[in-house]
């Protein structure tokens, strides 16, 4: 019988958010549901959608998967409206609760305005003090509400145009989605921190997502990414385009999101992920060659690249370690017990593939390194007689303030460490890392165009006052 991981002691890395957006058909929240399904890797603790109607907007949001969250009936009756936006999140601004989850539908003096964000606003703490000191009062602990506010304020909403002057006021990693009764606006951040691309259905409705492949999900075109700085209008008229801001004259396009994030099918900052990972696992190839029987992909996200590492190597690509598909993906499962409980289903060991054999494993990146320390003890259990780990991107010795909840330095296992202590933890015959200059050569755009923060400590949006993930939590009232 296939050999059960042990419970993994914790958890790896989790992503922000997945957005969608469409305009024009009279099913705007089916297709918005279709939209965000299609992008539930990136969010697995709530979801939500609003939808406009030309003169009010309505909205649901709940815990949980986008099929536990919406019923066809309430999509189809509830959810009445030819424009809609849709998220599915996992908090790294703000706990998993019903009053964080997005979009966040608020009433102004302008209106009704729903909102949808993918990214982390560095300077929120700062913003959400001073309002505050003004009595201000928030409805929910996320970075994102700040964003309302702003756009509320008196001397924004005189002004003739007041979304470019609010989205001045903001710093860090921000895609965001915005739906009033008439219209919606999509944004980049001046940066490019985070994907976002617009595109068409084959009905010639405007759509925008995080990822292409939600425009896969509902037969639509990509027509282009949205670029850093711009604003896009889509309303019955069509499309305008604005930029509130220049683009930085350096992107920071998050790597991560190539190297592990996005789905392999998605174009992300205008390259195929699958074929990106494959290039990485080549490279890692030729920068760490062993002597194995197989190459093994740690399900599902070293796949790519540890195909790209067999071809390369000319070692035979075996799968010796199977996922259970209807689990998800225990890492954005927002509590410890559940995330272990779900990682003992995921993934079996076929002792009959490994067992006396020479593996390497290809894994996309080692964060705290308890959870990986997990998976090789189990190989070894399961009869392996050499584990040779290799990581498809270097080591990740920084924490994220971008939208990715990386924890603190202290807590990586890669700082302050060398890869021979890291190996000793992990328990592996041999440890190696993709070089950061190697990563960046499986890239499409040249390197000064992405944020390598989190391996090479270098933070292209300075950091003033770095906030954790509960900066915002206090006391909460209890109504019973």
């Amino acid at each position: 019988m296939p050999v059960s991981l042990e419970l993994f002691e914790e958890y790896e890395k989790k992503e922000k958010c997945g957005l969608f957006g469409v305009w024009g058909p009279k099913d705007a929240a089916e297709i918005a549901y279709q939209g965000i399904f299609a992008q539930q890797h990136r969010g697995q603790e709530s979801a939500g959608i609003a939808v406009a109607d030309g003169t009010a907007l309505n909205g649901h949001a709940g815990m949980g998967l986008v099929t536990q969250v919406f019923t066809p009936r309430m999509l189809r009756e509830d959810l009445a409206g030819h424009g809609a936006i849709g998220h599915v999140r996992y908090s790294t601004t703000g706990s998993s609760k019903l009053c964080n989850a997005q979009p966040l539908l608020r009433q102004y003096l302008m209106g009704p305005v729903a909102v949808a964000h993918n990214g982390n606003l560095i300077n929120a703490a700062l913003l959400r003090r001073q309002y505050e000191e003004h009595g201000h009062i928030f409805q929910s602990t996320t970075d994102t509400e700040i964003i309302v506010h702003l756009l509320a304020k008196p001397t924004h909403v005189e002004k003739h145009d007041p979304l470019p002057h609010v989205l001045k006021h903001l710093q860090g990693a921000y895609s965001l989605l915005f739906l009033f009764p008439n219209r919606m606006e999509a944004v980049r951040d001046p940066w490019g921190i985070r994907p976002l691309v617009l595109g068409k259905t084959k009905d010639g409705h405007w759509c925008v997502a995080s990822e292409t492949c939600a425009f896969d999900a509902i037969d639509a075109e990509c027509v282009r990414e949205i670029e850093p700085g711009e604003i896009v209008r889509i309303d019955d008229g069509g499309i305008q385009s604005r930029f509130f801001d220049a683009p930085a004259p350096e992107k920071a396009h998050c790597v991560f999101e190539h190297v592990y994030f996005a789905n392999p099918a998605s174009r992300i900052f205008g390259q195929n992920v699958h074929l990106a990972r494959e290039q990485m696992g080549r490279m890692l190839a030729r920068e760490a060659p062993v002597e194995a029987d197989y190459v093994m992909p740690m399900p599902d996200s070293g796949r790519s690249a540890a195909l790209g590492f067999a071809n390369e190597s000319g070692i035979a690509f075996e799968e010796g370690i199977v996922p259970n598909r209807f689990v998800g993906r225990t890492f954005i499962l927002p509590g410890q017990a559940a995330r272990d409980r779900a990682v003992a289903l995921k993934l079996n060991i076929i002792p009959d593939v490994v067992e006396g054999k020479r593996v390497v494993i290809v894994e996309d990146s080692v964060v705290r390194g308890t959870t990986t320390r997990s998976k090789m003890r189990a190989l070894r259990k399961a009869g392996a007689k050499e584990i040779h780990l290799r990581v498809s991107c270097p080591p990740i010795r920084h924490p994220c303030f971008y939208g990715i909840d990386f924890p603190t330095s202290e807590e990586l296992i890669a700082h302050n460490r060398t890869v021979e202590q890291i190996r000793a933890f992990l328990e592996v015959d041999s440890l190696a890392y993709l070089s950061l200059e190697g990563l960046l050569s499986c890239m499409k755009m040249p390197a000064e165009n992405y944020c390598t923060a989190c391996w090479s400590g270098r933070y292209k949006v300075p950091i003033d006052q770095p906030q954790s993930k509960f900066s915002f939590e206090r006391d909460q009232l209890k109504m019973f």
